[in-house]
């Protein structure tokens, strides 16, 4: 077939499918399906009151279809491509933020921690039962008084004999309230150490964090240690200070440049089947030059941001994805998806406000994204530094 034969296809204008293999494909579609059966007929409803039920059960079904974990190796987890990763991100947001988020803080934070500095004792504790949804996990990084600044955490453990006693707190920690298991980042006399911390031990709490108009579909919570004692197996013994941390964010931000898209996608084609059909002054509105405009402008940002992120993830792939880089996607990514949510808003007019369609349920969510995991300050700041060589951090 010429070229100037082969079809337009609206929802893949460049044609980016022909990058996916077979197994990509079946990956992203096991995951749409998933998600157009279990999630989206019932978000709207958990949205506006505030609650994810049956999170349990969705983590379940998420880890029998793989979703956990999925692009970690051994454990019962699926060893999926970073590709094929970012798909299953990208079809998840675009049900809701929330159902990625779990997603993301229990494979790419949680699990990712444990996996990659834990000990083997570790691993075989908790990652088996992490893959199959059978266990949740939370990380604990960012506290009440500390978001940006990860080295200026107040939480800390101190060695008593043979035992850590971990006190501390910290904020709008996902998955919290419903972990079987806390990944804790807190001062020590030697730097910046991990914990992988049962949630039933005596002094752990875990209140859920009401009264959100973000994420609501997802169990955020607040992490109080009041004098935790741990034993000395509970420190992952495999990293020392803050690369820790911020290793396991550059995993679970690069979820979020596919993520985002998956909301961005679903605004835009909410409005463009809107557009074509209501109708103002005896036409479609998607016969108005003005429309069109933003129709052509919504999809030009989402599929350049979809083919950022499928170039990161072959470098990911690769192993030649520098932090930098993922900090590229997702300032650009998270960024653009929220105009192009707050652009559909205007193309359906009033029921843009409206739960019938998702386009503000998304926005509100990717206010969200927008800062947690590095804000847009500190994602331009890395690129700054690594474009000038200057540190403007402090």
């Amino acid at each position: 077939m010429s070229a100037s034969k082969t079809p337009f296809v609206p929802t893949d204008p460049l044609g980016l499918d022909e990058l996916l293999s077979p197994e990509d494909l079946a990956v992203r579609d096991t995951v749409r399906a998933w998600a157009a059966d279990r999630v989206l007929p019932y978000v709207a409803d958990w949205y506006e009151k505030g609650e994810l039920p049956g999170i349990r059960e969705l983590a379940r079904e998420l880890g029998g279809i793989g979703a956990l974990g999925m692009s970690l190796t051994g454990y019962g987890c699926a060893g999926a491509s970073a590709v094929q990763y970012g798909l299953a991100c990208l079809e998840l947001e675009a049900a809701d933020s929330g159902i990625r988020s779990l997603v993301s803080v229990q494979g790419s934070l949680a699990m990712y921690a444990i996996w990659k500095y834990g000990s083997e004792e570790q691993k075989q504790r908790w990652l088996p039962g992490m893959a199959a949804g059978e266990l949740i996990g939370c990380f604990g990084l960012t506290e009440p008084d500390v978001g940006s600044d990860p080295a200026a955490m107040r939480t800390h453990a101190k060695r008593d004999g043979g035992d850590w006693v971990l006190n501390g707190r910290k904020m709008w920690i996902t998955n919290g309230s419903v972990a079987a298991v806390a990944v804790v980042w807190a001062q020590t006399d030697e730097g910046i150490r991990g914990f992988a911390v049962p949630t039933d031990t005596p002094g752990f709490s875990a209140p859920e964090i009401k009264h959100k108009w973000s994420l609501r579909a997802s169990v955020t919570s607040e992490l109080v240690m009041d004098d935790v004692r741990l034993p000395a197996d509970a420190v992952l013994p495999d990293v020392i200070g803050l690369r820790g941390p911020l290793g396991c964010l550059s995993h679970a931000r690069y979820g979020i440049v596919w993520g985002s898209m998956g909301a961005a996608r679903a605004s835009f084609e909410s409005a463009l089947g809107y557009a074509k059909t209501r109708e103002q002054f005896g036409k479609p509105i998607g016969g108005f030059q003005l429309t069109q405009a933003k129709l052509a402008d919504m999809a030009l940002e989402l599929h350049k941001g979809i083919l950022l992120a499928h170039h990161l993830g072959h470098r990911m792939d690769a192993g030649t994805l520098r932090p930098e880089q993922i900090s590229f996607g997702k300032l650009n990514n998270v960024r653009e998806a929220i105009e192009i949510c707050r652009t559909a808003r205007t193309v359906l007019g009033a029921n843009g406000i409206s739960l019938e369609y998702p386009v503000m349920r998304h926005a509100t969510n990717l206010e969200s994204v927008l800062t947690y995991e590095g804000t847009v300050e500190m994602h331009q700041l890395v690129l700054g530094k690594a474009l000038t060589g200057l540190d403007a951090f402090r």
